[in-house]
């Protein structure tokens, strides 16, 4: 997979990497590195590290340990989410922890790996991330949607989404890109574009988990 077909801009895809176990921190940022479209910007042991050092140079996401000493990455989401807005920010955990997982989310991160997966469906995650996809692992994308349906309200929530957009919705609860979700739904990437735009202009949202979260809480899908 090049850079260009991944971002479009013939740049490598910036990658940095927050995570505090030395030997799982040097081997993503090999992975990474040893792969062309690909750059790991920077790396850190700590969220409070990151958010003071992603100053210099913004990536294009952000690999965050959930389980971190001092700020966990759950709860340091929100705060990257505000000080980068462009940033994508993907988790990265050992374990599908259901209140971690439920909380990144809901803090606006974009997508939620297990930390075993293998190296190109990692870096295949993390281009799909780019691309305003949100990268889950299988086992995370079913307990996403299981944990926001047990969670959602009995009452759903009015809506003026049209059925296209509803599905599109559902797809991106499911961690499909808008290019995936442009095949599942035969159609045009930009037409996909046009569906999101209308969808947060809709929901009065801005970000896609924002979406995807709202669209659960409220019944939607």
């Amino acid at each position: 997979m090049t850079a260009e077909s991944s971002t479009g801009t013939g740049q490598p895809i910036r990658v940095a990497i927050v995570e505090d176990q030395r030997i799982a921190r040097e081997g993503l940022r090999l992975i990474i590195d040893g792969t062309p479209g690909y750059r790991c910007t920077q790396t850190f042991e700590t969220a409070e590290d990151g958010l003071r050092g992603l100053s210099s140079e913004i990536p294009d996401v952000l690999l965050l340990d959930i389980h971190l000493p001092g700020m966990s990455g759950s709860e340091s989401v929100k705060i990257y989410r505000e000080k980068f807005p462009s940033m994508h920010v993907v988790m990265l955990s050992g374990l599908s922890d259901n209140d971690h997982v439920f909380q990144s989310i809901c803090n606006g991160a974009c997508g939620y790996i297990l930390k075993k997966t293998p190296p190109s469906k990692l870096l295949e995650y993390i281009s799909e991330a780019v691309q305003g996809g949100a990268p889950m692992s299988p086992e995370i994308a079913r307990k996403v949607v299981d944990l926001f349906q047990k969670t959602k309200s009995y009452i759903k929530m009015e809506h003026d989404l049209t059925p296209h957009e509803v599905r599109l919705l559902g797809l991106l609860a499911q961690g499909y890109s808008y290019q995936n979700a442009a095949e599942k739904l035969v159609v045009s990437i930009n037409t996909i574009r046009d569906y999101v735009r209308s969808i947060y202009e809709k929901l009065h949202v801005h970000s896609k988990s924002e979406a995807v979260s709202k669209a659960l809480r409220g019944g939607i899908i």
